[in-house]
Parts: C-alpha cells; structure tokens; sequence
C-alpha cells in the first residue's frame, strides 16, 4: 500500500512539473520578423501556409498562424513577404511552432 501512495505522489509530481511547462511555452509573445507564405516563398509545405519567420539567435524559427489566423492574413502575403510583427499565444504541434493569432501589424 505504501508504494502505491508514493507511485501516486510521484506521478502527480511528474504530471504537475509537465503541466507547468505547457504554460510556460503558451504565454502571450509578440514575434518581429518576415511574414511570409511557407509554400510559395520559403518552399517548405506542399500546401500554402501562413507563417512568420524570426530570426533567434542566430537561426529562423518558422511559427505557423492557426488556421483562422491563416485564412484571415494569408491573401495579403501569399506572393508578397511583408516585415511585421504578430502578437498571440505560441504552442507547439508535433515539430511545428504554432501562434494563435491575436494581432498583426506590418511595417
């Protein structure tokens, strides 16, 4: 019996600390970079895409919009990459980053 109660505690410890890293990664960020389509500029999807490349350091970190941020922004940058910046809440969908569109501004 003890050591079902301590698999207990540990599991919730271990859920707690993973569930605490899901809000770390989630806070509301406002990304500068190149707004951009990930098919007809970048070349990386099969299908058009509505992503901001930022530079980190000294590599491009590509966030996708969601999809109702993709579908509401993507006409105005298909064919033209635009500097801007988009403000949301980033998450991470497999090896994808993904901002939850809450603002875009270009420049």
């Amino acid at each position: 019996m003890l050591r079902f109660a301590y698999a207990v505690v540990c599991l919730a410890l271990v859920l707690g600390i993973a569930a605490a890293e899901d809000k770390k990664e989630g806070g509301t960020k406002t990304l500068k970079g190149t707004i951009t389509c990930a098919k007809c500029d970048l070349g990386i999807e099969s299908d058009c895409a509505t992503v901001i490349k930022v530079k980190e350091g000294d590599k491009d970190v590509i966030y996708y919009f969601d999809k109702a941020g993709d579908k509401k922004y993507h006409g105005k940058i298909c064919k033209s990459p635009m500097e801007g910046t988009v403000t949301g809440t980033v998450s991470k969908d497999g090896d994808k980053m993904i901002v939850k569109v809450t603002k875009v501004e270009y420049k």
